[in-house]
C-alpha cells in the first residue's frame, strides 16, 4: 500500500508539471481533460486511501496510459487516459461522461485530435523518462529488506551519501614538511576510504611558528630581526615538494611581508597589540598555501583561502577577537555561491578580520573556533579535530601512562574539561556546534584509524567517572567575616572587591559567614595586593600558595558514591582535602589540594575508577559504596 502511494504522489507531481510545460498549446477544455482529469483521479485516490486505477493498468500507466483491460492498447483512442470504471463513476459528472457506458473514449470530445495526439506523445516520452527513475525506489520499497532492516536502496543511498565535514590539523600535526605530507595523504585517504567530503581544512601555522614570530617581535623591539629559522622552515616544505613557482612565490612574497613588518617594529620601537596580531597571521597564511599546494600535488583538487575570504569577521578586540554573529551568514553564502564543493578550502584558522579590514587573532582554540564557526554556519554533518593523541583521555598520559581514550562526552563534560585543564577544544571554540547540535570528532593524526571521542550534546551516562583533570599552580584565599553572624552585605562585598580589581575566580565555597575560593596563576595576587588590604576591612583574609584543584566530571547523579570512592582513596594515601566545591553544571566535582599532592591522587583515583575494579565504570551498577569520610580529612 505504501509503495502504491508513494507511485501515485510521484504520478500526481508529474502531471501537474507536464500541464504546465507542454499545455500552453492546448485550449482550456482540452488542457482539463488532458491533465486534469488523471491529478484529480490521482487526488482522489489519495484522499480515499484506496487506488481507484487497478495495479493491473499501473504498468500501462508508468509508459502515459491508463485504460482498462478490455481496451485495446494499440487503438488512437488508448492514446488518451482513459480512467477505470470506479473513476469514471466519481468524476464522470464533472467531466460530462457517462459513468455507464464501457468505452468512455467517444464521450471525450476534443477540438482538435491531431494536435491532441501529438501533446499526449510528449507527454508519454516525460512520462517514461522519469518512471524509469522512480521505478527503482517503488521496487526497492517492495524487496526484502536487507538484513531484516532497511531496503537495499536505502543501504546503497547511504553508502553513497558522503559525510560533509570541517577538519582542523593544529601546529604539532603540522610540524614539518614531513608531518605536512603525512596530513595531506591522511586527507586523501579519509575523502577516499571513510566517504568523507572536507568542506574546509584549516590549518594552524606549521609546528612552533607562531611562538617564533612572537619571539621575533620581541627582539625587533629588542633591535635585531632575523627570521633565518622560519624562512628555513618554510622553504625545506616547497624544496622537498618542488612545488610550481607560483606558491614558492606566494610563499616568499609573504616572508619578505614579515621581514619588513618587523624591521618596522624595530625602528618604530613599537608593537601594539594590532601590529602583534598582523604578525602572527603570517604563520597561518603560510602553513595554508603550503597544504593547498601539496593536496593538489597527490591528486586532491584544493584551495587556499585567508579566513575573512570565507566570511570569517571578527570584533577589533586584538589579541582576543570574537566572530560576529554576522559571519555565520557570510560563511553560509560565499560556501554555496563561491567554493566548488569538490574543491577542499584549506582555511587559515585563529585569524580573521574586523569590519575595518585588520587583522585579528582568536585567542585561545581560535583555530578550533574557526572550524566549528564553518561547520556551524554550513550545517555540516560533522567537525573533525586532528591532534596528537587519541581523542579525549580519561587523564593526563604524562601523569597516567595508562590513561585510555573516551567514547563520548557531552558539550558540557567537555567544557569543564577544558576550563580545568585538560588538552580538549576551548569552551568557546565548542558554542557553535553545541548551537548547531553539530558533534566534534577529536581524533589522532598520528594514529588516524582511531575512532577518536565524539562530543554530542547528550550525556552518555555508561561511566561513574569519565575523565581526571587538575589545574595547578593556583592560589586560595579563606575569607571569614568579622561582622556580626546575620550581618546582610558580606558576599556582595567580597564579589564587589573582585570585580573592581578585575580577579577571576576558578573554584568557589561559601557559607554565611566565609568564602574559601582559588585564583588560577595568571591571576596577579600577591600577599600585599590592594584587594587583600580591602577584603581585610571586613574580613580575617588567609593566602595560600601552591595549591591544585583536582576535578572530576562524573555522573553527579551518583555523588554520594564518586564521593565514597574518592574520599576512600584519599584516606589511604593521607591526602588532605582543604575545598570541595560541585559545579553548578552538575558534571564535575573539584577538591582543593596541595600541589605536591595532586600527581599522587590523580593516579590512584585513575587506577580505582579506571583499572581496578569495573563495578565503579558501569552507570548501573548497584553495589553500594559506603563509606565516611574520616572528619581530620577535611579542612575546617
Amino acid at each position: 500500500a505504501k509503495s502504491q502511494e508513494k507511485f501515485l504522489k510521484q504520478y500526481l507531481l508529474l502531471s501537474m508539471t507536464n500541464m504546465l510545460s507542454t499545455g500552453p498549446s492546448l485550449t482550456l477544455k482540452n488542457k482539463i481533460k488532458l491533465f486534469y482529469f488523471p491529478v484529480l483521479i490521482i487526488a482522489l485516490s489519495l484522499q480515499e486511501s484506496k487506488c481507484f486505477i487497478l495495479p493491473a493498468h499501473q504498468q500501462s500507466l508508468r509508459s502515459g496510459v491508463a485504460v482498462q483491460p478490455h481496451h485495446d492498447l494499440h487503438s488512437k483512442e488508448a492514446k488518451a487516459f482513459i480512467p477505470c470504471y470506479k473513476c469514471r463513476k466519481s468524476l464522470g459528472v464533472l467531466f460530462g461522461v457517462n459513468s455507464t457506458a464501457d468505452s468512455d473514449i467517444s464521450n471525450i470530445s476534443v477540438d482538435d485530435k491531431g494536435k491532441l495526439h501529438e501533446t499526449v506523445s510528449e507527454y508519454r516520452k516525460g512520462l517514461s523518462q522519469i518512471s524509469r527513475n522512480s521505478d527503482d525506489d517503488i521496487r526497492g520499497n517492495r524487496d526484502e529488506k536487507v538484513n531484516g532492516s532497511q531496503p537495499q536502496s536505502s543501504l546503497d543511498a547511504k553508502k553513497t551519501r558522503k559525510k560533509r565535514v570541517t577538519m582542523k590539523f593544529g601546529g604539532s600535526s603540522l610540524a614539518n614538511a614531513d608531518r605536512i605530507d603525512h596530513v595531506a595523504h591522511l586527507i586523501k585517504n579519509q575523502i577516499e576510504n571513510e566517504n568523507l567530503q572536507p568542506r574546509a581544512v584549516i590549518c594552524s601555522a606549521m609546528g612552533k611558528t607562531t611562538n617564533a614570530l612572537l619571539g621575533a617581535g620581541d627582539s625587533a623591539l629588542d633591535g635585531l630581526v632575523d627570521v633565518g629559522a622560519l624562512r628555513k622552515l618554510h622553504e625545506v616544505a616547497i624544496d622537498k615538494f618542488d612545488f610550481p613557482k607560483e606558491t614558492r612565490d606566494e610563499v616568499t612574497a609573504l616572508l619578505n611581508e614579515c621581514e619588513d613588518m618587523l624591521n618596522g617594529v624595530r625602528l618604530l620601537q613599537e608593537l601594539s597589540p594590532k601590529s602583534l596580531d598582523q604578525l602572527v597571521s603570517y604563520g597561518e597564511r603560510i602553513s595554508v598555501r603550503i597544504m593547498a599546494a601539496r593536496l593538489n600535488q597527490i591528486g586532491v583538487a584544493a584551495k587556499s583561502y585567508d579566513a575573512w575570504e570565507v566570511g570569517i569577521i571578527t570584533d577589533s578586540t586584538f589579541g582576543d577577537a570574537h566572530i560576529l554573529k554576522s559571519s555565520a551568514e557570510s560563511i553560509r553564502g560565499i560556501f554555496e555561491t563561491q567554493v566548488d564543493p569538490n574543491v577542499v578550502a584549506v582555511v587559515t584558522g585563529f585569524i580573521g578580520k574586523d569590519d575595518n579590514g585588520r587583522i585579528t587573532t582568536l585567542g585561545r582554540g581560535g583555530s578550533d573556533l574557526t572550524a566549528t564557526a564553518i561547520g556551524s554556519a554550513c550545517d555540516l554533518d560533522e567537525i573533525q579535530v586532528w591532534k596528537d593523541v587519541d581523542g579525549i583521555l580519561t587523564s593526563d598520559p604524562r601523569v597516567v601512562p595508562n590513561a585510555s581514550p573516551v567514547r563520548f562526552v557531552s558539550f558540557e563534560e567537555a567544557s569543564e574539561l577544558a576550563y580545568f585543564g585538560a588538552q580538549v577544544l576551548h569552551p568557546i571554540a565548542m558554542r557553535p556546534a553545541m548551537k548547531k547540535n553539530i558533534p566534534v570528532r577529536v581524533k589522532n593524526s598520528y594514529n588516524p584509524s582511531h575512532e577518536g571521542t565524539v562530543i554530542k550534546k547528550e550525556h552518555d551516562g555508561t561511566h561513574l567517572v569519565t575523565a581526571i583533570t587538575c589545574k595547578r599552580n593556583v592560589k586560595m584565599l579563606d575569607i571569614v567575616s568579622t561582622r556580626m553572624l546575620g550581618a546582610y552585605g558580606f558576599l556582595g562585598t567580597v564579589f564587589s572587591a573582585f570585580e573592581k580589581f578585575r580577579m577571576s575566580v576558578d573554584v568557589l565555597a561559601s557559607s554565611e559567614v566565609s568564602v574559601s575560593l582559588t585564583l588560577d596563576k595568571k591571576q596577579k595576587l600577591t600577599p600585599d595586593h590592594p584587594l587583600l588590604k580591602e577584603l581585610r576591612e571586613c574580613a580575617d583574609v588567609t593566602f595560600k600558595r601552591d595549591r591544585a584543584i583536582l576535578t572530576l566530571i562524573a555522573d553527579i547523579d551518583r555523588s554520594s558514591e564518586v564521593l565514597a570512592t574518592v574520599f576512600r582513596v584519599f584516606s589511604e594515601e593521607n591526602i588532605r582535602v582543604e575545598m570541595l566545591s560541585q559545579g553548578a553544571s552538575k558534571v564535575n566535582i573539584s577538591f582543593v589540594l596541595k600541589d605536591d599532592d595532586i600527581e599522587r591522587a590523580i593516579v590512584q583515583l585513575h587506577k580505582r575508577f579506571f583499572e581496578e575494579n569495573d563495578s565503579f565504570l558501569s552507570a548501573t551498577s548497584n553495589t553500594p559504596l559506603m563509606a565516611e569520610a574520616p572528619a581530620d580529612l577535611v579542612a575546617p
